[in-house]
């Protein structure tokens, strides 16, 4: 009977040692919470959850253990981006209230996209360290299609709002069908209700309020006051049905009143004036979370003036076809429009807006994180030139140029992301009891914030990951990636896809030269001395791992036809041949 008795237990109780177990040996513990770093650890995870961490000779690791040494290595908890939209690809073409492309993109196209490519922006996300990404305004159809990555560990956590709940709605998302459109209007406080109402069907994480100020011809205080009563409503509905509410509002008299009234998290920084002490303690007292999405902007108007650059972390983990997209409007054959947004966007009076309102968001945000809000990294990605994943260290070092310090810019980039909706009870930091959400790096990430993209290992829901697997270059990626790098004229990104005994041909088989550093000699000239320089791409082919690329390539104002035969072998380019 007692033996019975006994397997009963066991049945009823599962236990660790019936689970599957990871040790992370030898490792330095990054502790966002108490500010330190613990070397010498070993982490215990078990099914996919965080079950002990001692000094590694306190430990003793079973025979048959996964084991991932750490040793040299930085333990974090993963990333959160704290603010992304799926509904937006990043690239050129994602935002048509904003610079209407529909003649070379259509928006159905656009909308099917972002629907397809899901699943890579979170494979993009994970490989970058981010294990959570928090979209700040979606649409059903995200809603319904994050389901499929609940369980996926190559998928980060998931956390969605509804339709951005609006008092102004840009007429062309009247375009957008019902699960599709990413605003719901709301111009009475009884429509703002039953918007909350709608989104509950969906099972939304929270609810998102997009105060415009100023779009009904009123001005920007007034506006702010007669939309109030509709912004009023909405957080108290939702509320009611305990969900939190985040609101983009990025004047001082839109984001006091959201505050005043409500709002748990505010999704941009105040960008009109420097916060008052008054402000700043309302943040604190209320609990408020603060993403300050310091790169978005710029992203925009660097996009239009044609002044964009990028690092080489950027070129070789950025989505390659929608970073090209952003190079487009160097052949669109609309000129008017795009010489109309390149005047607008290097206008000495936008590039001086430009540089006022990024100084008042960073003081800003110093005020804030000085005062003690909490302050959660997010990017705002999707948007004209602020690229899913990629875009994340910009941010940070963004906000590391307004004075915050790198350990209080992880903990805003870990535990204070989780705390948005109330999770740092089970994320946000290397904790027994907590999720497995982990990321092994090769270098202290206190040290230098770049040292974040140094990734050795991640630990997703428990599951041990090498990033290398996550994504893969494609023949093609790798074939857009050196001709993004061609378009920016920068060589060290140009020559990254190639291999090092690269063999360049004149079709059909004469041999031009070969090696990396004789290519970086015929290019590194033209680069620099070559006015107007520009390679649009006219037709693709991939046939197994050849690419062949139809381009028009301007040089000054003469323009040259050719055809480039790309050969990769063991994922680089190993042979390439020009017919002209």
């Amino acid at each position: 009977m007692k033996n019975k008795f006994l397997l009963a237990l066991l049945l009823l109780c599962p236990c660790a040692a019936l689970l599957a177990q990871t040790y992370i040996t030898n490792v330095t513990v990054v502790d966002v919470e108490k500010k330190r770093l613990i070397p010498n650890q070993t982490v215990v995870v078990t099914g996919n959850e965080i079950t002990d961490i001692k000094k590694s000779n306190r430990i003793r690791v079973p025979e048959n253990a996964q084991i991932v040494d750490g040793s040299e290595g930085y333990l974090i908890p993963g990333m959160v981006d704290a603010h992304i939209h799926f509904f937006q690809n990043g690239g050129l073409y994602a935002r048509p209230d904003v610079i209407d492309l529909r003649a070379y993109q259509s928006i159905t196209d656009e909308v099917a996209l972002t629907k397809s490519d899901m699943e890579g922006k979170l494979r993009r996300y994970l490989k970058n360290g981010i294990t959570t990404v928090i979209d700040v305004g979606s649409t059903y159809s995200f809603l319904e299609q994050r389901k499929e990555f609940t369980d996926k560990s190559h998928a980060p956590n998931i956390y969605v709002t509804g339709p951005l709940l609006t008092t102004y709605k840009p007429s062309i998302y009247e375009e957008y069908g019902p699960n599709d459109t990413p605003f719901t209007l709301t111009t009475t406080v009884e429509e703002g209700i039953a918007g909350v109402q709608e989104q509950l069907e969906h099972n939304p994480d929270f609810i998102k309020i997009w105060y415009i100020a100023g779009a009904d011809g009123l001005s920007v205080a007034e506006s702010a006051q007669k939309n109030l009563p509709i912004v009023k409503g909405i957080i108290e509905e939702a509320h009611r049905n305990n969900l939190k509410v985040a609101v983009h509002a990025t004047q001082r008299v839109t984001a006091q009143l959201a505050v005043e009234n409500g709002a748990d998290f505010l999704v941009h920084s105040v960008d009109d004036e420097v916060l008052q002490e008054d402000f700043i303690q309302l943040m604190k007292q209320n609990e408020v979370v603060l993403c300050p999405t310091l790169i978005v902007s710029a992203g925009y108007t660097n996009t239009f003036g044609q002044r964009l650059e990028f690092s080489a972390h950027e070129l070789q983990n950025a989505d390659p076809y929608q970073l090209g997209s952003l190079l487009d409007l160097r052949h669109l054959s609309d000129t008017t429009v795009v010489e109309g947004y390149r005047q607008y966007a290097n206008a000495p009076t936008t590039l001086a807006r430009g540089k006022r309102t990024d100084s008042i968001s960073k003081i800003n945000l110093k005020l804030l994180s000085d005062a003690g809000v909490t302050i959660a990294t997010g990017t705002d990605a999707g948007n004209i030139g602020t690229l899913h994943a990629s875009s994340y260290l910009s941010e940070l070092q963004a906000m590391q140029q307004s004075g915050m310090s790198n350990w209080k810019i992880l903990e805003a980039s870990t535990l204070n992301g989780a705390k948005i909706l109330d999770l740092e009870d089970k994320m946000g930091s290397v904790a027994v009891g907590k999720t497995a959400n982990l990321v092994l790096l090769n270098a202290n990430p206190i040290a230098d914030l770049k040292n974040l993209t140094q990734i050795n290992t991640i630990i997703n829901k428990g599951e041990v990951i090498n990033p290398k697997e996550l994504l893969k270059d494609s023949p093609e990626d790798l074939a857009q990636r050196q001709l993004n790098a061609y378009n920016l004229r920068d060589i060290d990104g140009f020559l990254e896809p190639y291999a090092e005994d690269v063999e360049v041909y004149s079709f059909p088989n004469t041999l031009l030269y070969t090696g990396k550093e004789i290519m970086r000699q015929q290019y590194s000239g033209m680069f620099a001395n070559t006015p107007n320089l520009h390679c649009e791409l006219k037709g693709r082919i991939v046939q197994g791992n050849v690419v062949i690329d139809q381009e028009r390539v301007r040089f000054g104002s003469s323009f040259v036809e050719a055809i480039a035969i790309y050969h990769i072998e063991d994922g680089k380019i190993k042979k390439v041949y020009f017919v002209q």
